[in-house]
C-alpha cells in the first residue's frame, strides 16, 4: 500500500471539525512553510470555541 494510500485511508477516520486544520496543514506543505504554521494551526483548534462564540461575533460584527 502506498504512502498516498494509507493516508486516504486515515482521512476517512478523521472528524468533521478538523478537517480544516488538516486542510490548512496540508496547504502549508505544499507551499514550504510547516515549521512556521505549526504553531497556529495547534493553537487554532484550541481558540476555536473561543472564536466561534456568539460573544465574539458580536464584537465583531461592526468591521
Amino acid at each position: 500500500m502506498s504512502k498516498k494510500e494509507i493516508i486516504a485511508r486515515e482521512l476517512e477516520s478523521v472528524p468533521e471539525k478538523d478537517l480544516d486544520a488538516l486542510l490548512g496543514f496540508i496547504h502549508s506543505l505544499k507551499w514550504g512553510n510547516a515549521d512556521a504554521a505549526a504553531p497556529a494551526l495547534l493553537a487554532e483548534s484550541s481558540l476555536r470555541k473561543d472564536w466561534l462564540s456568539p460573544e465574539e461575533e458580536a464584537a465583531w460584527a461592526d468591521l
